[in-house]
């Protein structure tokens, strides 16, 4: 609850300080334009206003938020909120005229004669604003915490979906191996696992350099299967990004699986980077595409890149095929 309805952020008082700024200003401007008064005179005054109004809101609402309301129980809170608010609104305006005194600034009767009363007007009205803001505020981190909650919970379920299209592949190949080489059979076993215990942590998004890792293991358990001849090609340099998990493995996977030209070749996977361009393309010499509608996995990796990243996966070659990964900012969070 703390969360919701009391946080706010330093961009939202900033938001706050501005609109006081200008709401002060354009206001007391015309007040001394009605009263016939400098209108020089006015806009400072209305500025200082608006700026100590401001600050004391900062002060009070802050703290209060911070270190007072979490520890009393929610029927407190509008209460004490209100009376903040209004002293937010009062000590400001007295602080104002004070402040514009000292700067020799001409002012407006009533805040001489009537001060009190003006101060009480004005904590009123500084009230039902703060009101206003606080509604705001609310339903904005109320969006934000669904919209994270649903990203993870999307993630959550590729994630369910991936593994098991992993497995089933891998069992496939182990299922192959088991009439015809035993053991080679048990090593694919054991590949699985490590390969398995290297990628079953709880982050969606893995360095570069990991990912390669992970990639590695997988081509390495699936030359059990095809003795050796799935040969990887990646660029020396490897940028310091984050990408979705599995995100290469995919596409080396969908290579083998598409790519074979006929039992007796060499497939050559490229791995190359386009670091200006926030790019990654992965290409191989087999068979050429016959389709670019995406199966399971690549429709999965698809909406995991435009989840974390902002990113996308495009086709750029059919015949020699070549996939490109494009990245945006990747982040496991709606707020970054």
């Amino acid at each position: 609850m703390y969360n919701i309805a009391l946080h706010i952020k330093v961009r939202d008082w900033l938001y706050i300080l501005l609109i006081g700024i200008i709401f002060g200003t354009l206001l007391s401007t015309l007040g001394y334009a009605l009263f016939e008064l400098s209108l020089v005179d006015g806009a400072i005054f209305g500025f200082v206003l608006g700026f100590d109004i401001t600050l004391f809101s900062l002060m009070f609402i802050s703290n209060m938020n911070r270190y007072v309301l979490p520890n009393l129980r929610e029927i407190y809170w509008l209460p004490l909120s209100m009376l903040f608010s209004f002293l937010s609104g009062f000590l400001g305006t007295i602080l104002g005229v004070v402040t514009a005194k000292l700067l020799g600034i001409e002012l407006i009767w009533a805040f001489v004669d009537t001060l009190f009363i003006v101060a009480c007007a004005i904590g009123i009205l500084t009230y039902i604003v703060g009101a206003l803001l606080y509604r705001f505020v609310k339903m904005r981190n109320e969006k934000e915490l669904i919209d994270s909650a649903y990203v993870e919970s999307r993630l959550r379920s590729l994630e369910t979906q991936l593994n098991p299209h992993f497995l089933f592949n891998a069992l496939n190949s182990i299922a192959e191996l088991i009439h015809h080489n035993p053991e080679k059979a048990e090593m694919a076993v054991l590949k699985v696992s490590t390969f398995l215990r290297n990628t079953m942590n709880e982050t969606a998004l893995l360095s570069l350099r990991d990912e390669i890792r992970n990639v590695k293991d997988y081509v390495d358990l699936e030359n059990i299967r095809f003795s050796g001849k799935i040969v990887l090609h990646i660029d020396e340099d490897i940028p310091s990004w984050h990408i979705p998990k599995f995100s290469l493995q995919l596409l080396v996977e969908n290579a083998i699986k598409h790519g074979f030209l006929s039992s007796n070749s060499v497939l050559n996977i490229f791995i190359e980077f386009q670091k200006e361009e926030r790019k990654i393309d992965i290409r191989n010499d087999g068979e050429p595409m016959t389709k670019r509608k995406f199966g399971v996995g690549l429709s999965n990796l698809k909406q995991r890149l435009e989840l974390l990243c902002k990113g996308d996966i495009v086709v750029l070659d059919e015949h020699e095929p070549t996939f490109s990964i494009l990245l945006g900012e990747c982040c496991e969070s709606t707020n970054c």
